[in-house]
Parts: C-alpha cells; structure tokens; sequence
C-alpha cells in the first residue's frame, strides 16, 4: 500500500493555463498534463495505490467549482482521496469546508502564494479554529525564496498560534529553504512532506532530512504534475531507507492523517 499524499488535478477547461502558470511560476518544465486519466495510469504503473489531491481556488469564485471538481473525480475513483480550498476573501468558507467534508473530502489545501495571502492573515482565523476543533487536517505549501507569505519562520509561529491543528508541511516545511525549515520545525507538532524536494536536494541531503525530522513525521508525495510519480518513486527508493521507515512514509502516516 503507497498513499502519494500530494497531487493535483484540473478539468480539461482550464488545464493547459494551469499547467503553464505552474510552468511559469517556478520556472520549470516537462510538467505531465494535469488530467485525472493521466494520474490514475501513471500511478497505476508506479504501484501507488491511493492519490491525494489537493485543490486550490486562486480566487474567492473559484472555490466552489474548485471543490467540486475534486468532489466528481474523488466519487468517481476508489484510488482518489480529496482535499478541497477555501480563500481567505471568501465569505462562506465555513459552510463550504461543512458542505466539502460532507461531500467525502478529507482536508483543506492552502497555497499562500498562489492565493496571495499571509498564512497568518486574521481572515484566517475563524477557519483555523474550525480545522483544529474539528480535527480536518490542513496541508499548505509551504517556502519560496522570493516571498514570506508562508516562509518557515511564518509557519513556526502559526504553529504556535494553532498547536491543535492537524498540519501536513510540504515541501519538507520550506521548498527551497530546507535547513532552514528544519530549523524553524524541528520541535514543532507537524507534518512534512517530501514532494519537490529530492530533486534539489540530492539523496544524501534527502536522507538526512528525513532521519533528522524523524520517519514519524514525514508523508510521501510526488508533485503531479510538476514530476512523474513513477521516477519520484524510484528516486525515493534509491534513499535505502529502511523497511520500517519506508512503511511510515509511504503509508503509515498518511493512512493515519486520513483515518484510513
């Protein structure tokens, strides 16, 4: 059993300008195509049995039909686990993460950049409590070396702010700030995940990290599709981690976040 703990899909209509903001926005390229059909095959090659995926509404009127996209092709697909969007500037996020949960998904994505907003914006604050009293689990995108709005420092202190919440770090806490991630998380209650981290990293590094947080606190995730899950899964194997490690990041630990 593989759960990739971090994936993202979109409907054919608005896939090749999602794909190419993506393309643009972190300055790689050779993305996969971002369908549903794509992900499912891909992942059926690599052995993943269970594919989160993270919705993200960039803009208040996205966030319904964002969700409910996720909705359609969780239903649809036993493999798929789904996790939906609320925005900041939008005036019924309460009601929409009670309607989503209701719907199946399992948690709340957060891209900060993406939806311009500080991690810590007061706006926030009702969601926050709601996610923590209600156990919902949140995984938000976490580093970039040109903005703050979720830097590790910013996530550190919402952490302290909301010690209850059920949160999944990605990017190991800080894409492009590793160390200093680590520093910020190391004695927090959190997460991590390792997508779009090993190719930057290296294997040494990679191995490190994860040792130094501790496998019991580290979930998989590939990035689709930012990369191929079958290369990002044999790079992750190319770690010669041990057996026991390897159950608790690839399965283990997810299966608990998701109460599977």
């Amino acid at each position: 059993m593989i759960i990739d703990f971090h994936n993202h899909i979109f409907p054919e209509i608005v896939r090749e300008k999602a794909i190419k903001n993506m393309e643009e926005g972190y300055n790689l390229a050779n993305f996969q195509d971002g369908s549903v059909d794509t992900l499912l095959e891909i992942d059926r090659q690599a052995g993943i049995t269970t594919a989160v995926v993270l919705g993200v509404a960039t803009c208040p009127r996205q966030v319904t039909d964002v969700n409910n996209y996720i909705i359609k092709e969780v239903k649809a697909h036993q493999e798929l686990v789904g996790f939906g969007s609320v925005h900041p500037n939008y005036d019924k996020n309460i009601e929409e993460i009670e309607r989503i949960t209701a719907e199946g998904l399992k948690g709340i994505k957060l891209h900060p950049d993406m939806q311009e907003f500080m991690l810590d914006a007061e706006e926030m604050d009702e969601v926050y409590r709601y996610l923590s009293e209600k156990k919902i689990p949140l995984i938000i995108h976490c580093g970039d070396i040109s903005r703050d709005n979720d830097s590790p420092e910013r996530v550190a202190a919402f952490l302290d702010k909301y010690p209850n919440i059920t949160l999944i770090a990605a990017h190991f806490g800080g894409w492009l700030l590793f160390d200093r991630a680590y520093d910020a998380l190391k004695d927090k209650k959190c997460y991590v995940d390792c997508s779009s981290s090993q190719m930057f990293l290296g294997d040494r590094h990679t191995r490190e990290l994860i040792r130094m947080y501790g496998a019991d606190r580290v979930v998989y995730g590939s990035d689709f599709p930012v990369w191929n899950p079958v290369k990002c899964l044999e790079k992750f194997y190319g770690l010669e981690l041990t057996e026991e490690e390897n159950r608790k990041i690839l399965y283990q630990n997810a299966a608990e976040i998701l109460h599977m």
